[in-house]
């Protein structure tokens, strides 16, 4: 039996989705998903990256499902597993946090005296965003190890890792830190210093269902790479 009616998907999206793809083997895709493009809608409104799954779908209806996900302004990995085990197994992965994730970011403000360290700040979820909060008080702990790798007067880039996946993790860290990041409408500055968000998804390493590590690598979007230059990181 089918298990859902296949949605048509119209040929200039089914070749944009398939140039997302930087991986597939038999467990998952991998995508290098741009800036801009929802993972999800709600009530499946407008064009998302899960929408466009149904390209992959099988004759029977089954197709891969995301097993985790990052922010429409946020470009880089994301994954989508392949069969019911893989989804199960994969999603395991992100929700014990055994995954290793790392994160590039372009920040400007209050830049951190130190070269690296670790952001352990308590976030409360709110209707669309997250403040700092005290964990006794229903905020969910939190926590992100940073590493500026280039700074230049008010400007950084910045590897986060997080360790912990909360709603809006790495943009509520470095807003709290005193440096937002860059193109932030929700965590930064008044007048956004970019068109979009200035972070990017850029390398994980996960246990596949077979017990083999994955490590995965996803380039840096051009406007991204022309932003650190013109701020001189």
């Amino acid at each position: 039996m089918r298990n859902r009616p296949i949605p048509n998907i119209a040929d200039e999206q089914k070749a944009f989705v398939r140039s997302l793809v930087i991986h597939e083997d038999e467990f998952l895709i991998a995508f290098n998903k741009p800036s801009g493009l929802a993972v999800q809608t709600r009530g499946n409104r407008g064009t998302s990256l899960d929408h466009l799954l149904w390209t992959f779908a099988r004759s029977n209806g089954k197709r891969p499902q995301l097993v985790h996900r990052i922010d429409a302004g946020t470009s880089g990995l994301i994954l989508a597993g392949k069969t019911k085990p893989a989804i199960a197994a994969l999603s395991a992965e992100f929700a014990e946090r055994r995954v290793k994730k790392r994160y590039l970011a372009l920040v400007s403000g209050e830049l951190p005296g130190d070269e690296a360290g670790v952001c352990e700040v308590a976030l409360l979820k709110t209707d669309r965003s997250v403040v700092p909060g005290e964990v006794a008080a229903g905020a969910d702990a939190a926590r992100t190890a940073w590493t500026v790798l280039s700074r230049c007067a008010e400007y950084a880039l910045i590897e986060a890792r997080p360790e912990t996946g909360r709603m809006h993790q790495i943009r509520a860290h470095f807003a709290a830190m005193g440096c937002p990041i860059i193109g932030d409408r929700i965590y930064g500055h008044a007048e956004p210093l970019a068109e979009r968000l200035m972070l990017h998804a850029a390398a994980l390493e996960i246990s596949l269902p077979d017990k083999k590590k994955l490590a995965l690598e996803a380039p840096v979007p051009d406007e991204f790479d022309l932003k650190r230059r013109a701020l001189g990181l």
